[in-house]
């Protein structure tokens, strides 16, 4: 490959990814990831595809080929999970996913001869784990988050059990899936390939729903069943591994089962000082200093280091050690509750309920304001206008609270928009 076509073909393909509130900052080590993962004719076509899902047809008037033409790319590039294909209504839909969670993960789901992986393992691991900027902007990008942590459900007590709705429980999430599959684990994969793996289990990563279903028909993971998702969710229950999931309501795509040596968001914690880069749960962590023993095994297991063991008090004369809990970052993962011998630590709601987003449109329109990409969301410039769009995404926009009406509004600089708002006595 040629330095002018590097320079041309992948940057415009950068471009297009960065068009979504989830994308990846351009730098060269980007270009030399989106080479192993796209040819330059696969990533040329790729750079002009809507952000929104789209039919063969739609993709063959882009690229101004026959739609059966058309077909084949979209299938070739759906067989290696770098679009997701997914059926409505006897209409097929494809849709680029972002880099993270999406093809980026997808690409290590399963081991492959087609591609180098410990060559793209390497380089995901200096572009991610080395180097921060892709990492700031992914969890520190705004304030809606990409994924959300789900209670360790067997540390919660009777009386905590009641309050946790079904969208915050992994058992539910998984018994209600219209589609369940597994695949390895993209962080543990990429770090075997870097001589840095731990002893979690490898095969754990749930997909659910649309993207389950895709990849399940493209070979990238493995269909299951709910007897067998509970089942893999007890063990990352009893080895300690954080869950985190898909931050909606609705429609759940994925849920991991993170170690804190492997998951990048877990990492970006401890290395950046990244607060939340995932929505936390409703809970909070407190230590009965009097039960604690001062053992330390909270601390050892918190998966970002959120308690430390200080001297709190004394007993006839004796210092005493404790945990404490840093409520600022602490993920609410209740994984600690478990862990304590003395049962000294129990969980509690906080004082200010969090706010899942509804679905998946929700939850990117809220990142796409947040992170000043509306305009670039709603006037999709590789596609035609389409005014069921522009309906579903004011619907949202319309539900949000005054001050992100507001950052809409000047994102969209639309006075068609700011009489909407208007009328609502927004502006």
């Amino acid at each position: 490959m040629s330095h002018h076509q590097t320079k041309g073909v992948y940057p415009a393909l950068a471009s297009r990814i960065n068009r979504f509130p989830q994308g990846a900052l351009p730098s060269d080590l980007l270009y030399r990831i989106l080479s192993l993962l796209f040819n330059e004719e696969e990533a040329a076509l790729v750079a002009l595809l809507p952000l929104r899902p789209f039919t063969a047809a739609k993709a063959a008037r882009l690229w101004k080929v026959t739609e059966v033409n058309a077909r084949l790319v979209l299938d070739t590039l759906a067989e290696r999970a770098m679009l997701l294909d997914v059926e409505k209504e006897g209409t097929v839909y494809y849709v680029l996913p972002p880099p993270m969670a999406g093809f980026f993960e997808f690409s290590l789901m399963r081991v492959r001869s087609d591609l180098d992986q410990q060559a793209l393992s390497r380089l995901l691991y200096q572009y991610i784990n080395v180097e921060d900027a892709f990492v700031r902007d992914l969890f520190a990008g705004g304030e809606t988050q990409l994924g959300r942590v789900l209670v360790s459900e067997p540390s919660l007590a009777d009386n905590n059990a009641a309050v946790v709705l079904d969208y915050e429980r992994a058992s539910e999430i998984i018994s209600t899936a219209s589609h369940l599959a597994v695949g390895l684990c993209y962080c543990r994969h990429k770090m075997g390939h870097l001589g840095r793996a731990c002893r979690a289990p490898l095969g754990n990563c749930i997909t659910l729903n649309d993207a389950a279903e895709s990849l399940i028909r493209h070979g990238t993971a493995r269909r299951i069943d709910v007897a067998e998702g509970l089942d893999l969710l007890q063990e990352a229950w009893s080895l300690n591994l954080l869950q985190c999931a898909d931050n909606v309501q609705q429609g759940v795509n994925f849920i991991c089962n993170c170690c804190s040596c492997c998951c990048e968001g877990l990492i970006a914690v401890r290395r950046l000082a990244v607060s939340h880069p995932l929505c936390t749960t409703n809970f909070l962590p407190v230590v009965d200093a009097h039960s604690c023993s001062g053992c330390g095994r909270c601390a050892d297991i918190c998966p970002i280091g959120a308690i430390s063991v200080v001297s709190k008090h004394e007993v006839d004369g004796v210092p005493r050690t404790s945990g404490v809990v840093n409520g600022d970052i602490c993920l609410g993962c209740g994984i600690c509750v478990r862990s304590c011998s003395a049962t000294a630590i129990k969980l509690v709601p906080r004082p200010r309920r969090v706010v899942t987003p509804v679905n998946t449109a929700h939850r990117i329109v809220l990142m796409a304001i947040e992170r000043g990409k509306l305009q670039q969301l709603i006037f999709d410039t590789q596609a035609l206008f389409s005014h069921r769009l522009m309906a579903a995404i004011l619907g949202v926009i319309l539900r949000l609270p005054g001050v992100k009406q507001l950052m809409a509004c000047s994102q969209m600089k639309s006075r068609y928009l700011e009489r909407l708002l208007a009328g609502r006595n927004i502006i």
